[in-house]
């Protein structure tokens, strides 16, 4: 642990379980809060999902991050005006933190039962 993460460690009052769980929820609010409303159309959306996935990355504690924006690839651009604001429910997100032993990976999906794009911890391992 380096005298930074010592300082900052020093901060929360809480378990190293706990601390992974709040850091996985902090990177998901970011890809969430950060992305939405970007202009996206069928020619920039892998770029789109690799520049989210990137600046996740450079977070502390992410091991990796998996973005798919879901968006219909076989419209043809019908000219400058055609593209759209990405919305929560065109994201799928995996992220996986690693806060010293404790791993955890939270995902965000839009699940058509809830009307909702529902981040969640779909697992905690030690």
């Amino acid at each position: 642990m380096t005298s930074r993460e010592e300082k900052a460690s020093r901060m929360f009052g809480c378990s190293e379980r706990e601390r992974a769980l709040f850091e996985a929820g902090v990177k998901m609010g970011a890809v969430y809060h950060q992305f939405v409303g970007t202009p996206v159309s069928p020619y920039n959306v892998a770029e789109l999902e690799k520049t989210i996935e990137h600046s996740v990355m450079v977070q502390p504690f992410v091991e990796s991050a998996s973005v798919n924006i879901k968006i219909n690839m076989n419209d043809e651009k019908k000219d400058v005006y055609d593209y759209v604001s990405l919305k929560g429910e065109m994201i799928d997100a995996v992220i996986r933190i690693k806060v010293n032993g404790v791993s955890v990976t939270a995902e965000m999906r839009y699940l058509e039962e809830l009307e909702y794009p529902l981040m969640y911890v779909s697992d905690v391992s030690q």
